[in-house]
């Protein structure tokens, strides 16, 4: 269900400009980029594009008004005016577009108000791949005064010991990256752990 509406989303803006376009070289180049458009936040959406995907939703409704706009307007210089069907499915478009935005800047809003409260581990695919011969005996979330963290003890079946375990995944020093460009202001940090046990390794927000 959810996969449906987010495709029905995506390709709104290009069914939206199939009603109002009225030349076949703008038509078929705005409406080119606008499917090529839909087709990367489809690609975010279904995880086969690496990006933030509240940040990938708010470019998109923000960014495909705008090229409509400009495909009318580039139409209207070698058209005659209009006729007043024209008029109605324009004015229509205009209405659907700003309603699609504005849906997408309440919620970009409510994410935004969600996160800063610090209470939401990141998801499972944030802790890094292990790489052969290491495996993960648990996994589970850790919540502290800081926030909270997604966190996982591995062990080896090689026979490695727990700091040549953290050499082999990278993790001597804890690394952070950006988790989004708009919306999401947070840092994404990864390290590991020496329990004495076993090591751990963690993913948590940074602010």
């Amino acid at each position: 269900m959810l996969t449906a509406l987010g495709i029905l989303f995506a390709v709104a803006p290009t069914v939206v400009w199939t009603k109002i376009a009225r030349t076949r070289s703008v038509g078929f180049a705005i409406g080119g980029t606008l499917l090529a458009g839909a087709s990367l936040l489809i690609s975010v959406q279904q995880g086969w594009i690496h990006a933030p995907r509240p940040d990938a939703h708010l470019l998109f409704t923000t960014l495909a008004p705008l090229l409509i706009a400009c495909g009318a307007g580039l139409e209207g210089r070698h058209e005659n005016s209009p006729p007043p069907e024209w008029i109605a499915r324009r004015n229509g478009a205009i209405g659907f577009l700003g309603m699609q935005l504005a849906l997408t800047l309440v919620a970009g809003l409510l994410y935004a108000l969600i996160i800063s409260e610090g209470s939401d581990a990141p998801p499972s695919k944030a802790l890094p791949p292990l790489p052969p011969g290491i495996s993960m005996i648990n996994e589970g979330t850790s919540c502290g005064s800081g926030g909270c963290w997604r966190v996982a003890t591995v062990t080896s079946g090689e026979g490695l010991s727990r700091p040549e375990i953290i050499r082999e995944l990278g993790l001597q020093q804890e690394s952070c990256r950006s988790s989004g460009w708009l919306l999401d202001w947070r840092d994404l940090c990864v390290g590991a752990r020496d329990s004495g046990e076993n090591v751990t390794i963690y993913a948590g927000w940074g602010y």
